[in-house]
């Protein structure tokens, strides 16, 4: 009797298991879908010139448009603001305001001899290919 007890549940458990396993898991048949929907059997058409559709926004009527490189939101929690020249560092690429290592900002702007002000966060421990310089990640930048 007891080993009738044992059984039974231990069958039912094995049954609903094989049952699960038989629905094409695994064996590459698509796996029914419960909701109806049909599958996708064509994608769009992609553009013949094979370059992304682009959206310029229009400003409203009255609205200035913001200058290229200057910011577009007030500095966040933390932030810091620098200014001066920019200068060259020792490595290709690599540029520097007050002992600041100027990283991620715009390269039209940030551009060695150029009067810049920059917003941004103090990344000490940030490794990077520069060997000078206090590590710096601009957020914004503007010509001053």
């Amino acid at each position: 009797m007891r080993t009738l007890r044992l059984v039974v549940p231990a069958l039912a458990v094995c049954v609903a298991l094989s049952a699960c396993g038989g629905q094409g898991v695994g064996d590459g048949t698509p796996t029914p879908t419960p909701t109806g929907a049909q599958p996708v059997t064509s994608q769009p058409t992609p553009d013949p010139t094979g370059l992304p559709e682009t959206v310029t926004p229009t400003p409203p009527p009255g609205m200035k448009t913001p200058k290229p490189g200057g910011p577009s939101t007030p500095p966040g929690v933390g932030a810091t603001t620098l200014s001066g020249t920019v200068q060259g560092g020792v490595e290709p690429g690599c540029v520097l305001l007050d002992g600041y290592l100027l990283l991620n900002g715009p390269r039209d702007v940030l551009t060695p001899g150029a009067r810049v002000e920059v917003t941004g966060r103090v990344e000490r421990g940030m490794m990077t290919t520069c060997q000078q310089g206090t590590p710096f990640v601009v957020e914004s930048a503007r010509r001053s």
